[in-house]
């Protein structure tokens, strides 16, 4: 299987997760890649949406993509260096379960510095 890299600078707007979702979904078809696309996009819409509402400011951050080895791995730069939490579900609070959905799909997930600022990942495993 070949391998593939692509990433996108956006600015941390709400209108950059459907942007980031898109991406992914065409890049996957692109690159013929076998993963499931709904997947995909949904992990990417929560990384995505998580530094529009925690980091926001002028700055960019990075959706990066790359398939190789059959493993697709994502992840969102961004400049904050506080790390991201795994909330306990609430009912009375509506929003906070991005991290979960990543936990419950991805294969494995995880958060590392990079210059001053962090990296969220998450990779999906080739089908079976």
């Amino acid at each position: 299987m070949s391998s593939f890299a692509a990433s996108l600078d956006l600015p941390p707007v709400p209108h950059s997760a459907p942007l980031a979702r898109h991406v992914t979904v065409d890049l996957l078809r692109v690159w013929r890649a076998p993963h499931d696309r709904d997947d995909a996009a949904l992990l990417v819409t929560e990384l995505v949406t998580n530094v529009v509402d925690h980091v926001g400011g002028e700055a960019s951050f990075t959706l990066e993509l790359e398939l190789a080895d059959g493993w697709l791995r994502v992840a969102v730069v961004d400049g904050s260096s506080v790390l991201p939490v795994v909330r306990e579900l609430n009912a009375e609070r509506p929003r906070g379960r991005g991290l979960r959905l990543v936990q419950a799909i991805a294969e494995r997930w995880g958060c590392d510095e990079h210059d001053g600022g962090k990296r969220v990942w998450f990779e999906l495993a080739p089908p079976v």
